[in-house]
């Protein structure tokens, strides 16, 4: 006899009241900004490291040439698209987060869901839009009801059962094949924080691994596979295993939440968790004239999984992936160079000794804050040559729904990233962004895939 899940139910009642009445214009408008953001995050991660070793193993099991991987132009099956993709989106740290949830939603879904539309063809914009935004809305809630410290890495896993819902609407299933796709993807899920505290590019690559298990999921179930039907409350399900301890009742605010305006841009590529830090440190450095060096000591104050997150130190040696989540690494760059770019992440960038060395007075200590989950408030405290202290406690961080980013810094990152791709040309980008931002008149979204290639590709 079939078990029934609750969860489960609840997300095909949803998928079904957006397949009839559509979504809000603020959830549209979302959905826009974060494609975009996407994308271009997505064709930058062209220069992710490790990105070649993985295409080359892509392009030598062959198959059939079905979607465009951002930023090349190379074609390969679904699947391996998606996977590449979904890793070169989060490999650089710079794709769009809910920071309530901990979950990078867009990182699986967008690469699934376009590579499905551009292999399908004729799937609309409005179409599209709607798929992410049921997508966006299933991933974060089920970042929502954690309430236990992370073991398993939460933003691929989720990310990956929203790619398996946006997918499944797309390919038109049915309620029944709907259940079987989340069953499906749930007995795929895997990776662990692990990657994450050893700053191993395994870390992106479980966002690869979620994207191609959505495929392989709605593949099968489209197909009359069944899964198991209680992959998120039953006895063995998601919550039980993956979380620990969950509350099921942000599921109940589905179609009155719409999670992809709660989305926060990233304006620096590095964790979330040290957002807070930098953006203190600019605070600082515009109120106080701050320089590095006239700082003899920095603390950060942080709660509990920010510091399990970043507190690591910058070491010789480390790679772009680790450093990328070291609070008092980024926090030196911005304090050395008043920012934090794409270009200080290179190997020379890396090695740049003043940066190491500035990066010693910076120490991350854990606060008393009681939630497992929370990445603010951060304090910043600088301790400075003159003998005075200066200190500033962030509490929003830049590009989240309370303090978002402008449209023109918006574009700005977007065109930044573009512009970060050799033999990418300008025109593409702006006809990218253009195209985009008239996304419900497109009756085929496949010119988005092929924008973000280089010419004659």
């Amino acid at each position: 006899m079939k078990q029934q899940d609750p969860v489960v139910d609840k997300i095909v009642g949803h998928v079904e009241r957006v397949a009839e009445h559509g979504v809000p214009d603020t959830a549209r408008a979302a959905a826009k900004n974060f494609i975009a953001d996407t994308l271009a995050v997505g064709v930058a991660g062209r220069r992710t490291p490790w990105r070649g070793e993985i295409l080359d193993m892509l392009s030598a099991m062959a198959g059939v040439p079905e979607a465009t991987v951002f930023g090349g132009g190379e074609r390969l099956p679904l699947m391996h698209a998606a996977m590449l993709n979904a890793y070169q989106v989060h490999g650089q740290e710079f794709d769009c987060v809910h920071e309530a949830a901990v979950v990078h939603p867009m990182a699986a879904i967008l690469p699934t869901l376009l590579g499905w539309a551009e292999r399908e063809g004729e799937v609309s914009g409005a179409r599209l839009i709607r798929a992410v935004v049921v997508a966006v809305d299933v991933a974060v809630t089920l970042g929502l009801c954690s309430r236990a410290p992370m073991r398993f890495f939460r933003p691929a896993n989720a990310g990956g059962f929203g790619a398996s819902v946006g997918l499944a609407m797309l390919a038109g299933l049915d309620s029944e094949q709907l259940s079987d796709a989340l069953g499906i993807y749930y007995g795929q899920c895997a990776g662990t924080m692990q990657a994450h505290t050893e700053g191993s590019p395994q870390l992106a690559m479980q966002m690869g691994f979620a994207a191609r298990s959505a495929v392989t999921a709605v593949e099968l179930a489209r197909r009359g596979m069944p899964g198991p039907r209680a992959p998120i409350s039953g006895e063995f399900g998601y919550f039980a295993l993956f979380d620990g301890k969950a509350d099921p009742a942000p599921f109940d605010e589905l179609g009155e939440r719409w999670r992809v305006a709660e989305l926060s841009h990233k304006p620096f590529p590095s964790g979330r968790a040290t957002h807070g830090g930098i953006d203190g440190l600019q605070r600082l450095m515009d109120e106080d004239g701050v320089t590095g060096d006239r700082v003899v000591a920095c603390r950060f104050y942080v709660p509990p999984l920010t510091a399990r997150l970043v507190a690591r130190p910058a070491v010789r040696g480390m790679s772009a992936g680790y450093a990328r989540l070291s609070l008092p690494y980024v926090g030196a760059v911005c304090l050395h160079r008043g920012t934090v770019g794409i270009g200080d992440f290179t190997t020379a960038a890396l090695a740049d000794l003043d940066i190491l060395q500035l990066s010693h007075r910076l120490t991350v200590i854990e606060d008393s804050n009681p939630d497992p989950n929370a990445l603010l408030p951060q304090r910043v405290e600088l301790d400075l040559a003159e003998g005075r202290s200066v200190a500033v406690t962030v509490d929003a961080v830049l590009g989240s729904p309370v303090r978002p980013l402008s449209p023109e810094a918006a574009q700005a990152k977007f065109n930044d990233c573009c512009r970060s791709v050799p033999g990418l040309p300008p025109e593409h980008g702006m006809a990218m962004w253009d195209a985009v931002g008239m996304l419900e008149a497109l009756g085929d979204v496949r010119p988005l895939a092929k924008l973000s290639a280089p010419r004659g590709t």
